[in-house]
């Protein structure tokens, strides 16, 4: 049965078959197979799929980073974040992490941040004499610690699909978000020393001030999100709603940069966006219902358990799995099509759902940096005029430190664990 499923489906996505329509041809596949068949089950199971309270936050949080883009956040906080860390050798790298974290906490898109942050960085980066491949690669390597930061749209789609609490799932990021930071700007300042970047006039205290205080309104809003989060003010779906009304109210009345005629262009593109992700979300629906039915989780088990008996290397092939999924498929799907298949297998091995959701999320989302299928690769050369190839060059670094911080997190999950049941 899992062969019928991950044949037909790959079969499908081969011949260029929408993710969606191939998820959907999959699981007719899989009826066929058990013989099951019934056009009412894939018609019930995809309603009830995009019926689904806990999504409704998807389309709120791309209307916020939307709304943010046009609102004049973004260069606010690259303002304040040039105000804190310009001056050091290769201080244009560190801003666009440091604008990175700042950034993911507003946004929970990797192509939004790197999209954002890349079409104002790139360009001043390039201008300074810094390498176009490493300046490129860094920004879209510090585009994908938005995913992890809360808010999350990633984690919000694991945790519909798996029955996780989506606000333990936005709390076990953030340590791993500001590990990724942290490993990103070692590595940024191991290549800036080498390439002898230049160095820029070190902010006055009031030049910081007057940075801080133009980007205080956008920094409120990370503080607003996990703060009602953690109080239990309210829920994620509501915390995407008051990120929306906050980003258009800062962006029309606080900022002024966000008028009225922009708004339909804002709610369009965040509009195709949400389309997009929800039928593809309503079609893994179906299917993850006849996963169940065919007992896949229970057969993948048996089949690594032949293999060993250690949890831990469980756990490590399932990364190296992910690992080499996110090179050929984008991480929505992913995380659609196999946390109903991995998440009770790794459950019944002793680990906590919301611990393996942080993996599989982090996991992927390195993937969107793989060629040849990652999303903000392309994103990083369409700014930069550059091949996937050269990007590619200039990327490994940084992912290979992204990749060390994921296997920390496999070998020591007490770096997950304990910091979440402070945070809850």
């Amino acid at each position: 049965m899992l062969f019928v499923f991950l044949g037909t489906l790959f079969a499908f996505l081969l011949i260029g078959v929408p993710i969606a329509f191939g998820l959907l041809l999959a699981a007719v596949g899989l009826m066929f197979a058990m013989d099951i068949f019934d056009s009412q089950i894939i018609a019930q199971n995809l309603v009830s799929g995009a019926n689904n309270f806990p999504l409704m936050a998807i389309p709120f949080f791309m209307l916020a980073g939307e709304l943010m883009n046009a609102g004049g956040i973004s260069k606010r906080i690259v303002n304040f974040s040039m105000a804190l860390v310009g001056h050091i050798r290769g201080g244009l790298g560190f801003v666009t992490i440091v604008a990175s974290v700042m950034f993911a906490g507003l946004s929970g898109s990797a192509v939004a941040d790197t999209a954002a942050l890349g079409a104002i960085l790139i360009p001043m980066m390039l201008s300074k004499g810094y390498d176009r491949n490493r300046s490129t690669g860094l920004v879209a390597a510090a585009g994908i610690i938005a995913p992890i930061i809360p808010p999350s749209i990633p984690m919000i789609i694991f945790g519909v699909v798996g029955g996780v609490s989506i606000t333990q799932l936005f709390m076990a990021g953030i340590i791993p978000g500001l590990m990724l930071g942290i490993g990103l700007m070692i590595a940024w300042y191991l290549v800036a020393r080498k390439g002898n970047y230049p160095t820029s006039q070190k902010a006055t205290p009031r030049e910081i001030f007057k940075a801080f205080r133009d980007a205080i309104w956008a920094l409120f809003l990370p503080a607003i999100i996990i703060g009602g989060l953690r109080g239990g003010i309210f829920t994620p779906t509501e915390a995407a709603v008051v990120a929306a009304v906050y980003a258009l109210f800062v962006g029309m009345v606080i900022y002024r940069e966000l008028k009225v005629h922009q708004l339909v262009e804002v709610l369009v593109a965040a509009a195709k966006t949400t389309g997009v992700v929800m039928f593809v979300a309503a079609a893994a629906m179906a299917s993850a219902w006849l996963i169940t039915v065919a007992q896949l989780p229970t057969e993948l088990a048996g089949l690594l358990g032949g293999l060993t008996n250690s949890p831990t290397l469980v756990l490590i092939l399932i990364m190296i799995f992910l690992l080499f999924l996110g090179m050929v498929m984008d991480m929505t799907p992913a995380i659609l099509i196999f946390t109903p298949v991995f998440l009770p297998m790794v459950v019944e091995l002793g680990y906590n759902p919301v611990y393996f959701g942080l993996l599989m999320v982090l996991n992927l989302t390195i993937g969107l940096i793989t060629p040849p299928v990652g999303t903000v690769l392309y994103v990083g050369c369409g700014i930069s005029k550059i091949s996937i190839m050269d990007i590619t060059k200039g990327i490994w670094p940084f992912l290979l430190v992204e990749i060390i911080v994921l296997f920390l997190l496999v070998f020591f999950p007490q770096i997950v664990t304990v910091p979440l049941q402070w945070f809850l």
